[in-house]
């Protein structure tokens, strides 16, 4: 639909969602033979990686492993791997997994700063993963070695300051997370943290590279605003993690479904740093709690993370060096960061939301169905193209 030029593309007739498509085979495919599906809508995102709709399903820790990933490509968008909270075997696992569910093409987030993020990235090139995307911008030497292997680097940023300098090393697209999105957040909404990527690399219709746009969305008004800003697609996490094909317990996805507009809170009592969740009763305890406690709490739960996944303490303290050069935190902040695994895990896999925290976007408040996949990506594109076709009678 929209390409460097700001221009429609008609190729595939937007404002028709008549056309039919097909799914993998043996892959849970997205609709039968013969069911009307929503038109193609091409934008220079949806050709850098290979899938049909510019909808792209993030990276969540404890969430996106290989079902959701695979449902989402299966129906047409591109689905990321969360690989922050899984050991190399439990990556490599999950890689194979998702190939033998979908053939189509899908991603895995990585940590920048973890120490063996080079022999993940190298992973990701022997199984063919199509995208690398990083929560943290990577060195240029990563970039060079996974573009040159064929894999699209996506790193999410937070100012304009930042999609430049990764765009001058070779990124190929960018996610911008506005105030909105859920986890880790900053203070600036969607509404003007991208526009200003985007003028900052180069203005709308214009950009030197695609990009994408994450907080807040979560229908297809919002991705037909995205596209007016300029942006090729958008980003979402809670809504996907609210679909019957995420493996968040039931009853945690209740919780969700109960919250309205004002039910999250930005805290930095979970690991540190900004964090928007749900406000729950451990969420305000925290907020309300002494801060010495609470690192003593974060303490103890670094040690249950470095028990699960088999790590030592000095790989430990390696990756805490590491997160301290790449982003600037204190020792605190970096010892509390040991907090956030245990406590989304207790949360969103376990189902214990007393012991845990769950992470979520404002818009949880808009959402009130647990749609699957590929019911969520038609519902958003018919919508779209609905929408796109009024605004061009309004011309």
């Amino acid at each position: 639909m929209t390409g460097r030029d700001g221009k429609v593309d008609d190729d595939n007739n937007a404002a028709d969602s008549s056309t039919t498509g097909t799914g993998s085979a043996g892959s849970g495919s997205a609709g039968s033979a013969g069911t009307p599906r929503a038109a193609t809508l091409a934008t220079d995102f949806t050709k850098l990686v290979g899938v049909e709709y510019p909808v792209v399903q993030t990276g969540m820790g404890w969430v996106s492993g290989p079902e959701l990933t695979a449902a989402t490509a299966n129906a047409g968008g591109l689905g990321i791997i969360a690989s922050a909270t899984m050991t190399y075997a439990e990556l490599e696992a999950a890689i194979i997994r998702t190939k033998e569910l979908t053939s189509k093409p899908f991603g895995v987030n990585l940590r920048a700063d973890a120490e063996d993020a080079a022999e993940r990235c190298e992973l990701m090139i022997r199984h063919g993963v199509k995208v690398a995307s990083f929560a943290l911008a990577p060195k240029p030497e990563l970039i060079a070695r996974l573009k040159e292997n064929g894999l699209v680097v996506v790193p999410s940023i937070g100012a304009a300051k930042h999609a430049v300098k990764v765009a001058s090393w070779g990124a190929d697209a960018v996610i911008v997370q506005g105030g909105e999105g859920g986890g880790h957040t900053g203070q600036v909404a969607t509404t003007l943290l991208l526009p200003s990527v985007i003028d900052a690399l180069g203005g709308a219709g214009s950009t030197s590279i695609p990009v994408v746009a994450g907080g807040g969305f979560f229908d297809g008004r919002g991705l037909v605003a995205a596209l007016s800003y300029g942006a090729a697609g958008v980003a979402m996490g809670t809504r996907f993690l609210l679909t019957s094909d995420s493996q968040v317990p039931n009853a945690v996805k209740q919780q969700y479904l109960e919250r309205g507009l004002q039910d999250t809170v930005v805290s930095t009592r979970v690991d540190g740093m900004p964090h928007r969740v749900l406000r729950t009763g451990l969420v305000n305890a925290l907020e309300s709690g002494s801060p010495v406690k609470g690192m003593i709490a974060a303490v103890q739960n670094a040690n249950k993370f470095k028990s699960m996944t088999g790590m030592k303490w000095q790989q430990l303290a390696k990756d805490g060096l590491n997160m301290k050069k790449a982003s600037d935190r204190t020792w605190q902040q970096i010892v509390m960061a040991a907090n956030t695994p245990m406590l989304l895990k207790a949360g969103l896999v376990e189902g214990n939301t007393e012991a845990g925290v769950l992470a979520s976007g404002q818009v949880v408040g808009m959402i009130d169905d647990l749609p699957s996949c590929d019911e969520l990506i038609q519902r958003i594109m018919t919508q779209a193209h609905e929408r796109l076709s009024e605004l061009r009678d309004l011309g």
